[in-house]
Order: C-alpha cells, then sequence, then structure tokens
C-alpha cells in the first residue's frame, strides 16, 4: 500500500507550526482529563473533579518531562553525555513512554500527597483514561512516517518516505494504537464497570501497566528497533526490556489490590 503522505504540520500560523503531533498531546489530555472528572466521583469516590481538575497540569509535565528525559536515559544516553545542551531541545523530538510514565508516577504520588488522597485508589480513575493518549500518539507517529516497523511482505505493507532502506513494512505504529490504545482502552473500561476492582485500590493501575506492558511487548516484534540500538539481548527491544518489569510490577498491584 502507498504510504498516505500526510503534512506533519496541521496547520501554519505565519511562524508558528501547530504539528499534529502536538495536538495529538492535547487531544489525549484533554479527553483523558474530561473522561477522569465523570470517574474519580463515582463510588467509592477517590477526588472531586475539582481535584481533577488541578491534576491536569501536573499530569501533563509529567508527561512532558518524563517523556524527554526517559528517552535521554534509555535511549541515547552516549550522544546526551556528548551534547547535554540537546537534551532541552525538545522541538527536534524523542520522547519515551516509559520515561512519561515515570514521570505520571511520581506527580501523582506528589499530588495525592499535597491533597491527602489514597494514591492508588486516585490512580486507578487515571489508569481507566491513560490508552486515550496512548491510541493519539501512535497515530501521531503514523501521521509523521516514523517508528515505522519491520520489513514485511504484507498486502498493507508500506513504504515510509524517511526510511533509507526503502523496504515495504509494517505499519506498526498503527498495531500498537490498536493494541496500547484501542484495545486497551476497552479492557480498562470493562475493568472498570467492576464495582469489586475499584474497591481494591491499585488493582486498575496494575492492570494498566501490566496490560500496556504486554501490548508493548507484542508491538514490538513487529516494530523496526532504533537503528542506533538494534537488538539487544536474545533479540530483544529496549522497548520490550523496559516492558518486562511493568508487566511484573502490575501483576503484584493486581494481586495486591485482590487481597485488599
Amino acid at each position: 500500500m502507498d504510504f498516505p503522505q500526510i503534512d506533519p504540520v496541521a496547520l501554519q500560523l505565519g511562524p508558528l507550526a501547530i504539528r499534529w503531533y502536538a495536538l495529538a498531546y492535547i487531544a489525549g489530555i484533554v479527553l483523558g482529563w474530561q473522561l477522569a472528572r465523570r470517574l474519580v466521583e463515582a463510588p467509592p469516590p477517590a477526588g472531586t473533579k475539582a481535584q481533577v481538575d488541578d491534576y491536569v497540569t501536573w499530569a501533563t509535565l509529567g508527561i512532558i518531562l518524563g517523556g524527554r528525559l526517559g528517552y535521554v536515559l534509555f535511549y541515547r544516553p552516549g550522544h546526551y553525555v556528548t551534547a547535554p545542551w540537546e537534551a532541552l531541545m525538545v522541538w527536534q523530538g524523542g520522547m519515551a513512554f516509559h520515561g512519561g510514565a515515570l514521570g505520571v508516577i511520581v506527580a501523582t504520588l506528589w499530588f495525592c500527597h499535597r491533597q491527602k488522597l489514597n494514591p492508588l485508589a486516585f490512580g486507578d480513575r487515571v489508569a481507566v483514561v491513560v490508552p486515550i493518549g496512548l491510541f493519539f500518539g501512535r497515530v501521531a507517529n503514523f501521521i509523521n512516517g516514523e517508528l515505522w516497523g519491520r520489513p514485511a511482505e504484507v498486502p498493507w505493507a508500506m513504504v515510509f518516505p524517511a526510511d533509507p532502506e526503502q523496504l515495504p513494512r509494517h505499519p506498526s505504529q498503527l498495531y500498537q494504537a490498536a493494541l496500547e490504545g484501542v484495545a486497551l482502552f476497552a479492557l480498562m473500561l470493562v475493568l472498570w464497570r467492576c464495582t469489586r476492582l475499584r474497591e481494591r485500590p491499585g488493582a486498575l493501575t496494575g492492570a494498566l501497566i501490566a496490560g500496556y506492558g504486554t501490548a508493548r511487548i507484542i508491538g514490538e516484534f513487529f516494530r523496526q528497533p532504533d537503528a542506533h540500538l538494534g537488538f539487544l539481548w536474545a533479540g530483544a527491544t529496549m522497548g520490550q526490556v523496559l516492558s518486562v518489569p511493568m508487566v511484573a510490577v502490575g501483576t503484584w498491584l493486581l494481586l495486591r489490590g485482590r487481597r485488599a
């Protein structure tokens, strides 16, 4: 299939370029925010709508700062040791979900401490809406023609313009949007409807963390690893290596919630 040539710049206002990638972040945060406002006061309540409104700023900072720091530390530490000032050049790209997740966790813990909220119960509400942002982020990756898949012979394989080898490849960004976004969101909504799980702080958070880790490990089998990293131990990618602890921690939280 031909790769759909979509301009990564959604709107140009003089010198100001509004990119689809930025709009994806905004859409994920705004939609997640609105849904979280509805979930937070559902029984048993974990906070108020006003507190969710305040939390959005904390979460946004956690996503951006954690995502950038995670990319610097996990994916290109050697490069930024020699040019540390480039770590601040976020407009050049380079964000890591695992870093963003850690950033949001830190922001949530600090926010709940200040607001005297149960961080696991509040985090369960946040966990339900996280896949919304993951979906839009992966779609933006596809529009940008980045993070493409491995060479493939399937009928829907695509040649990405920025690919130096110009080989037909899996549109793995769309696979990951379906797994990490659509499928994980559907799973979280199903689990949310179970009142017993909502009454066990940390259970939904654990389900999200383990679910994302599993979806990411599967998706990485179709995604081309970063050129400067390649394959790691036993053919694993960096994304898979970072996701294994997520599955373990998420499973522990889920079991802990059941005991609680």
